[in-house]
């Protein structure tokens, strides 16, 4: 009894050390806003935009796909009905979910072993060059390269593809590449991966640069000796940020990969031959406006892409310490 009265205010003590500690980081927080508060004024703007058009229709996905909606009458509560539909009766979503998993496993890990390859690569050059060869991978994710992948693969024998399979006499008749569901989807996931290299390159560019060279230096110290021993032991894990700020970048791109296939073999494609999960909440939320549907749709891919990113954060968590 006398030994349970002598630990209770040491347990009281620790839990009000703990308190303190809580209540000196909000502080220390509060006066760090304070002092860089033109950051935070800077930052509002974008922050209003990504709360009114990212985070609140997010978070009223789930409700509303819960309703059947066509944005003019007031919603209709159905419950589970538009999730029991998409999984039970809609065949082209089930389509929809393979063509998405097919291109996700493709256009992602090939993309962010290229963009981490292409920015070591370019890390070695002149500064000058670094520049130059940045901005050239960095272009074809800005511009609207459609229309010359479109040319590229015309369907006649003046396309550049048909024309060079014919010259080489690989192909004795010219391949309809954008009509043809046996290609259309491999060269949407072609096109996919040229145009990849944008804000997760971008990331990854700055976190070569941020590397402290001491490091290199130490490591040659300590036995390594080529330069892939230092991408192994001091490069890699100096980028864990950047590396993973890259992933998520790529998760999100392949799951809501759309534009791309509209844009290059049209809406919809032969035999729905590149109809991902994401182009079919575009048809059911802007061409026919079933909001409570496409809502549906929306929330089942957020619900994978954040089950890839948790997975993802596990592979990577080493390299976040």
């Amino acid at each position: 009894m006398a030994n349970e009265i002598h630990n209770k205010p040491a347990v009281m003590d620790r839990d009000a050390i703990g308190r303190r500690t809580k209540q000196e980081q909000r502080k220390m927080t509060w006066r760090l806003m304070k002092q860089n508060k033109e950051c935070y004024l800077m930052m509002l703007p974008f922050m209003i935009f990504f709360l009114i058009f990212t985070i609140i229709p997010v978070v009223l996905s789930l409700p509303m796909g819960l309703t059947d909606f066509n944005m003019v009458e007031f919603p209709k509560w159905v419950g589970l009905s538009n999730f029991y539909n998409l999984f039970l009766s809609d065949k082209i979503f089930i389509q929809s979910i393979r063509v998405t998993l097919i291109f996700a496993l493709f256009t992602g890990p090939i993309s962010y072993v290229l963009c981490f390859l292409l920015a070591w690569l370019i890390n070695e050059l002149h500064p000058k060059l670094k520049t130059i060869f940045t901005l050239i991978f960095y272009a074809p994710s800005m511009a609207n390269v459609y229309t010359i992948w479109q040319l590229i693969f015309s369907g006649d024998s003046y396309g550049y593809a048909n024309s060079f399979l014919l010259e080489l006499g690989l192909s004795t008749y010219s391949i309809q590449w954008l009509t043809d569901s046996q290609y259309i989807l491999g060269v949407v996931i072609v096109v996919q991966l040229w145009i990849s290299l944008g804000a997760g390159f971008l990331a990854l560019r700055a976190g070569f640069q941020n590397i402290d060279r001491s490091q290199y230096e130490a490591g040659a110290i300590e036995g390594i000796k080529n330069r892939w021993q230092e991408l192994i032991y001091i490069t890699i894990p100096s980028m864990g940020p950047q590396l993973m700020f890259a992933a998520v970048m790529q998760i999100v791109s392949s799951f809501t990969a759309d534009i791309v296939a509209r844009n290059l073999v049209g809406f919809p494609s032969t035999d729905y031959a590149a109809h991902t999960v994401m182009t079919h909440a575009f048809d059911y939320g802007w061409i026919r406006y079933e909001m409570g549907y496409s809502s549906a749709i929306c929330m089942v891919l957020f619900v994978a892409m954040f089950f890839a990113e948790k997975l993802i954060s596990k592979l990577l968590s080493k390299y976040m310490d």
